[in-house]
């Protein structure tokens, strides 16, 4: 396993600030991915080098640089050809990724479930085809190791009929996981228990935040934490259940960081939809980072590509008890909370059962024995809080939305239901 790497980035288009952001957290991803020291060198260009991304004079100083220090990875912060891939390892003689390849090489290595194993060798598959020149060459001159789990692990004289075949092969697998999971998502929805998504970056603290909310009495309630990028990969759906004894279903989706490779977002798709279905999301955002405004741009770029854009949302300004100064919200569709310190949680919830039941209007209903129909009908359109049968026929005590209640309004019970046993 290398333990040291030279980590290349060329700041074209961004700010200082945003080039700085995006190296550190490429330490970041090299550090989830085990690579313990790191060092950075950096170019400033008005265009990237066909032949090398970066200029032949920086990569001599890379080479020079590995020879000098014993270094066994080269990790560029952006996309690799093919083509530049196989030149760049000519000149420098080590292991050379890139950032897609790096993130790649965190998700196979995380990926618990079947359908994220899928995902992330599709992903794979995609990223190495017009790539396995290079690829190729990386491999059988310099070993395995970060960069090649899952199929690289496969020898690369794999030829690229096989490796489509392959590709069809998962993708028609992922259909038919995809239709089941569509059945299960239909179901959730036919329920009428409201889903509210947690989204964000990753690493601010959605699996914690998903963990502190629900129930204490479900066993094996947690989902995996810990402290660094993409720690969980699959959508956790957890009940949750409110002080009103009004319930939700709230989901924990995989985090997101920039330069997201767009093959990778079209493999989690099938995850991601599950967005698509909310009734309200969860932007969970790190209060405590240094570029928190940065992190909330690329979540937004995201969703707008899911077209989640007009999904209610609230912004959740997780990790207060990590800033000092009090730091004012500009409106009420956010709140500043700390999950790990059960800060503000209460008010979340409140928050969230505004959003999700609003327009809904608590109403006791009698419905005569002859009603049944109408009784039926509640019972399959809504989540009903309590109902008995008494001798005139069925209280049913339910949230109605506008329509329902004006609909049933003749059928509003006032009275007592002890007097009606």
């Amino acid at each position: 396993m290398e333990k040291a790497a030279v980590l290349v980035g060329i700041s074209i288009y961004e700010t200082e600030i945003e080039f700085q952001e995006s190296m550190m957290e490429l330490e970041e991803l090299c550090v989830s991915s085990g690579i313990s020291e790191f060092y950075h060198m950096t170019q400033n260009r008005n265009a990237y080098d066909a032949k090398y991304l970066i200029g032949k004079g920086k990569v001599q100083e890379i080479k020079e640089f590995v020879e000098s220090h014993d270094i066994d990875l080269v990790v560029f912060n952006d996309e690799l050809s093919g083509s530049q891939m196989a030149n760049i390892i000519e000149e420098v003689n080590v292991k050379v990724i890139d950032r897609p390849a790096l993130i790649l090489d965190i998700f196979a290595k995380r990926a618990k479930t079947k359908l994220a194993m899928l995902q992330i060798e599709l992903a794979q598959l995609k990223y190495r085809l017009p790539r396995l020149k290079g690829i190729g060459e990386n491999m059988s001159k310099l070993g395995a190791g970060i960069g090649t789990r899952g199929p690289g692990e496969q020898k690369l004289e794999i030829d690229r009929r096989r490796v489509n075949e392959r590709i069809d092969d998962i993708k028609e697998r992922l259909k038919k996981m995809e239709n089941v999971r569509n059945i299960q998502r239909q179901k959730r929805i036919k329920s009428r228990l409201p889903i509210v998504s947690l989204v964000g970056y990753s690493n601010v603290g959605k699996s914690t935040l998903l963990n502190k909310l629900v129930s204490d009495e479900v066993e094996n309630k947690e989902v995996y934490v810990d402290d660094m990028l993409f720690a969980t990969l699959d959508t956790h759906s957890r009940l949750i259940s409110l002080d009103s004894k009004k319930d939700f279903i709230l989901n924990d989706t995989v985090g997101f960081v920039s330069k997201l490779p767009h093959f990778l977002i079209e493999a989690f798709k099938a995850t991601l939809e599950e967005i698509n279905t909310s009734d309200l999301i969860l932007q969970v955002v790190d209060i405590s980072a240094n570029n928190t405004e940065r992190e909330i741009k690329i979540v937004d770029e995201v969703l707008n590509e899911l077209k989640c854009e007009n999904i209610p949302r609230i912004m959740v300004y997780n990790k207060i008890d990590k800033v000092n100064e009090n730091i004012e919200l500009e409106d009420d569709k956010s709140i500043k909370i700390s999950a790990l310190n059960d800060i503000n949680l209460d008010k979340l919830l409140n928050k969230i059962e505004e959003v999700i039941y609003a327009g809904l209007t608590n109403t006791t209903l009698l419905f005569p024995f002859d009603k049944s129909d109408f009784a039926s009908y509640i019972f399959n359109k809504y989540d009903v809080i309590s109902n008995k049968y008494v001798s005139k026929g069925v209280i049913i005590n339910v949230d109605l939305d506008n329509e329902d209640y004006n609909r049933f309004n003749k059928y509003i019970f006032l009275g007592n239901i002890d007097e009606e046993l």
